[in-house]
C-alpha cells in the first residue's frame, strides 16, 4: 500500500511538472514602425517586425522622446493631407486578453507649435488624448497603455489627428497576458478597457520593465516607474533581499522584486499620503501592493492601517502580516473609485501608533468599450471606398462610427438598439470629387435613409441593387455621368421622397412603379439626360422594343432598302436597253419603208389576180358565136 502511494504522488508530480513545463508563451508583437527590415534592440535581444498593417502614412528617421521608449531610429507619421483617421490593422490575433502599447516619436525637435497633439483609439474606443507639452517630459507620457479583449482575429489600433502636429509613431506592442489580469469587479469584462494612467514602485532606486525584474511573461512586461519619496519628509525607503511568497502568481505574476522596495512614513508624519492630477468624472480602478518587509514587525498585529481614497474610506484594519500570511509575503487590494474633481489621493492611515508602508500603487482608468459598425456595413462602406476612389483627405480608416469623436467624414452613424451596433444611416459626398463608379455593394448599408453623390465624376449604371435599401428616402445622383436606363428595382423604394438624376446621360422609360409614387407623393427631377421618357412633363416614349426586336427592325430595314435599290437598278437597265433599241431602229427607217412598200405592192397585185380568176370562174365558160 505504501508502495502504491508513493508511485501515486509520483506520478502526479511528473504530470504536474510536465504541464509547467509544456505551459505555452503568451502571444506576443512587436513592430518598429517605419522599419523596412526586422531590428533586434539591446541589452535583452528583442525582437521587432518591420512595419506592416498600418493604412497610410511615411516612414521617416524618429527621434525618441524618453529614455522609456525602446532604442529605436524609425517611426511612421500621418501628415492631415493624407486623411485625419489612420490605423494599424492587424490579423491574425488570437483570442485573449492583451496589453497593448503605443510608444511616440517624434519627427523634429518639437516647439509649442508643431508638438504633435492627437487622439489614440483602441478597437473603436478612444483612449488618450495626448496632452500639451508630453514630449518634456521624461515619463510614462510617452507611451499609452491599455489591457483589452481581443476577440475578432484583430487589432485596431488608430490615431485621430486635432490639426496639431502630426501623429508620429514609434512602436507597437501586442502582449498576451491571463484572461483575468486586473479583474476589478462585475463589470470587467469584453465591454471593458482598462488604460494605465500611473504604475509606481515605491522605495526602488531606477525604473524597470518586468523584463528587467525577470518577471514572468504573462505578466505583459509592465513598466514600473520609481518614486523615492511622496514628498515633505514624510516618508523613507526601505528594501529587503529576502524573497517574497505569492508574488508572481496567476492573473498578474508581479515580479518578486516589485515587493522588495517600500516607503515607510516616520515618526514625524505616521500617515503616507500620495495625490497625482487626473481626469474629472471618471472611474478609476486602484490596485495597492504591500509587503510586510519592514523587519521591526514580525508579528500579526503590529502594523494595522486604514486606507481611505479622496477622503472615503476603502480599507479598514488592514493587517499585512495577518493578511498576506506572514511576513514576506505580498499582499494586493483592489478598488474602483468615481473621481468628480481633477485629484486622487490615497492616505495609508496607522491605527495602532506604528508607521504606514506601501510596495507598490497601479491606477487605470476604467473605459467602457463602445459599440462598433456592423461588419456587413464596414465591407460595405470599404467596397464603396474602392470604387469610388475616395480621396486620401477623406481618411476613412478604422471604424465608420467611433470613437464617436471620429466619425468618418461623410458617414452618418445611428445607434441600431436591436444589435446594439452603429448603422449608416446617410451617405454625404457631394462635390467631392469622386471619378469611380457606384458598385452593388452599396445594398451592403441597408439602414441607409439618405443618399448625396452629387457634383461628381461617376460613371456606369445606376446599380440595379439600389432597390433593395428599402428605408432610402433621399436619392440624390445629380450631375454625374451615369448612363443606361433608370432600373426597374428603384420602383420597390416604397419609402422614397426625393430623386434627383439630372445631369447625366440617362435613357429610356421611367419605371412605371416608380413613376406612379413619385407624381403622388414625392419630388423628381431627370432634366438634361439622354432622352429619358414616360412620366407627364418628359417627353412621350415610343412603343417600347426589346433589344432584338429592335436589331430585327433594323435588319428588316436594311434589307427593304437593298431591295428597292436593286429594282432601281433593274428598272434604269432596262430602260437603257429600251432607248438603245430605239436608237438603232431610227437609224435603220429608210430600207424598212422601201421592203414595206414592195411588200405590199406585190400582196397588192396577188389579191388583184386572185380577184379576177375568181370572177371568170363565176361567169362560166365563154360563148362561142
Amino acid at each position: 500500500m505504501m508502495r502504491f502511494h508513493y508511485g501515486f504522488f509520483f506520478l502526479c508530480f511528473c504530470l504536474g511538472l510536465q504541464l509547467v513545463c509544456s505551459r505555452r508563451e503568451p502571444y506576443v508583437m512587436r513592430i518598429s514602425c517605419g522599419a523596412r527590415h526586422d531590428v533586434h534592440t539591446v541589452p535583452t535581444n528583442t525582437r521587432w517586425y518591420k512595419d506592416f498593417a498600418y493604412t497610410g502614412g511615411i516612414p521617416t528617421n524618429g527621434t525618441r522622446p524618453s529614455f522609456l521608449t525602446p532604442p529605436l531610429t524609425t517611426l511612421r507619421y500621418f501628415p492631415l493631407s493624407e486623411g485625419p483617421e489612420n490605423c494599424y490593422n492587424i490579423n491574425r490575433v488570437p483570442h485573449g486578453h492583451y496589453s497593448v502599447r503605443i510608444f511616440f516619436g517624434l519627427v523634429a525637435e518639437p516647439s509649442f507649435d508643431n508638438e504633435p497633439l492627437f487622439d489614440v483609439s483602441v478597437e473603436g474606443t478612444l483612449v488618450y488624448s495626448l496632452p500639451s507639452g508630453w514630449s518634456n517630459h521624461d515619463d510614462e507620457q510617452a507611451f499609452v497603455e491599455t489591457v483589452v479583449f481581443l476577440d475578432d482575429g484583430t487589432a485596431s489600433l488608430c490615431f485621430h489627428s486635432t490639426g496639431h502636429g502630426d501623429p508620429a509613431i514609434l512602436a507597437i506592442e501586442i502582449l498576451q497576458v491571463d484572461g483575468k489580469a486586473y479583474y476589478f469587479g462585475p463589470d470587467f469584462g469584453e465591454g471593458t478597457i482598462i488604460r494605465t494612467v500611473k504604475r509606481l514602485s515605491c522605495g526602488a532606486q531606477t525604473s524597470k520593465f518586468d523584463v528587467d525584474y525577470s518577471g514572468d511573461h504573462w505578466g505583459g512586461d509592465r513598466f514600473w516607474s520609481s518614486i523615492k519619496t511622496f514628498g515633505q519628509n514624510s516618508d523613507r525607503p526601505i528594501s529587503t533581499k529576502n524573497s517574497t511568497k505569492l508574488a508572481s502568481k496567476a492573473p498578474n505574476f508581479y515580479p518578486e522584486a516589485l515587493y522588495q522596495t517600500a516607503l515607510l512614513s516616520t515618526d514625524n508624519e505616521p500617515e503616507l499620503t500620495y495625490t497625482m492630477d487626473v481626469d474629472p468624472n471618471k472611474h478609476y480602478s486602484v490596485w495597492l501592493h504591500f509587503a510586510e518587509i519592514d523587519p521591526s514587525v514580525t508579528a500579526v498585529g503590529q502594523r494595522v492601517m486604514d486606507i481611505s481614497i479622496n477622503g472615503d474610506t476603502k480599507f479598514q484594519d488592514v493587517d499585512i502580516v495577518k493578511m498576506a500570511g506572514g511576513v514576506n509575503s505580498a499582499l494586493v487590494l483592489n478598488t474602483t473609485v468615481v473621481v468628480s474633481g481633477r485629484t486622487l489621493t490615497i492616505t495609508l492611515r496607522p491605527t495602532n501608533g506604528t508607521h504606514a508602508i506601501i510596495s507598490a500603487i497601479e491606477i487605470f482608468e476604467i473605459i467602457i468599450a463602445e459599440s462598433k459598425t456592423l461588419p456587413d456595413e464596414v465591407k460595405g462602406l470599404q467596397s464603396l471606398k474602392n470604387a469610388l476612389g475616395l480621396p486620401l483627405r477623406l481618411g476613412w480608416n478604422g471604424d465608420p462610427c467611433v470613437p464617436q469623436q471620429h466619425p468618418w467624414s461623410g458617414a452618418d452613424c445611428q445607434l441600431d438598439k436591436a444589435s446594439n451596433k452603429w448603422v449608416i444611416d446617410g451617405l454625404g459626398l457631394d462635390s467631392q470629387g469622386l471619378r469611380g463608379f457606384l458598385p452593388n455593394e452599396i445594398s451592403r448599408l441597408r439602414h441607409l435613409q439618405s443618399i448625396n453623390l452629387s457634383g461628381n465624376s461617376i460613371h456606369g449604371a445606376i446599380p440595379v441593387a439600389l432597390g433593395t435599401i428599402t428605408s432610402l428616402q433621399t436619392l440624390d445622383l445629380s450631375f454625374n455621368f451615369f448612363n443606361g436606363s433608370i432600373p426597374e428595382s428603384l420602383g420597390q423604394l416604397t419609402s422614397l421622397r426625393t430623386l434627383n438624376l439630372n445631369g447625366n446621360s440617362l435613357s429610356g422609360r421611367v419605371p412605371a412603379a416608380l413613376g406612379g409614387r413619385l407624381l403622388h407623393r414625392a419630388s423628381f427631377n431627370f432634366t438634361d439626360n439622354a432622352g429619358i421618357c414616360g412620366i407627364p412633363g418628359l417627353p412621350t416614349c415610343g412603343t417600347h422594343l426589346t433589344v432584338g426586336a429592335k436589331i430585327g427592325i433594323g435588319l428588316g430595314a436594311c434589307a427593304a432598302i437593298l431591295l428597292i435599290a436593286t429594282c432601281i437598278t433593274c428598272w434604269w437597265k432596262r430602260r437603257q436597253n429600251i432607248l438603245r433599241a430605239q436608237r438603232i431602229a431610227a437609224r435603220d427607217a429608210p430600207y424598212a419603208k422601201s421592203r414595206t412598200s414592195f411588200n405590199r405592192d406585190v400582196q397588192m397585185s396577188r389579191s388583184h389576180s386572185h380577184e379576177h380568176t375568181r370572177t371568170a370562174a363565176e361567169n362560166g365558160p365563154p360563148l362561142l358565136t
